[in-house]
């Protein structure tokens, strides 16, 4: 996945940028429905979308109400959705999401692994078009925000 092509979801926290307009630049959070409230033009849909579309939608909906003839709308990411590692980490829980975590980074960030721990596998589920998938994965498998990944017990 580039981040070109990332989708947006509820929990990503985003900064969009309307230039010439101060009312219409902040930091927004997507919520759980999957919009976010800006001012003079309401909810306006979030999630399932990249940053390009998201300001290509907000500038769109700028020239509909009649607002302004031509904005130049800019959308980036402030903060992504957490991770969650859980199972035989050290402190296993909620992390940040930050760009090119692998399984075994996100295990880093979550104070290792604990003496019981499988170290060479690990499963993740992720949302994917509104389904929980889940997989099995190494070491070195790239995560994506919203991942729960779980590092099993080895058998003795």
């Amino acid at each position: 996945m580039t981040f070109e092509d990332y989708k947006l979801g509820p929990g990503d926290q985003i900064r969009i940028i309307t230039f010439s307009d101060e009312q219409l630049t902040g930091d927004f959070r997507v919520n759980d429905s999957g919009t976010i409230a800006l001012p003079l033009l309401g909810q306006v849909r979030a999630a399932g979308l990249t940053t390009n579309q998201l300001a290509d939608e907000v500038a769109a909906t700028l020239r509909s109400k009649n607002l302004y003839r031509d904005p130049s709308v800019a959308v980036e990411i402030i903060a992504y959705r957490p991770v969650f590692v859980l199972g035989e980490v050290t402190r296993p829980g909620q992390y940040p999401y930050q760009p090119g975590m692998s399984v075994v980074t996100a295990v880093a960030v979550a104070g290792g692994f604990t003496y019981r721990a499988v170290e060479d596998s690990a499963s993740i589920v992720r949302l994917q078009d509104g389904k929980a998938t889940e997989y099995r994965a190494g070491r070195q498998s790239l995560v994506q925000p919203g991942d729960v990944i779980t590092i099993f017990e080895r058998r003795f």
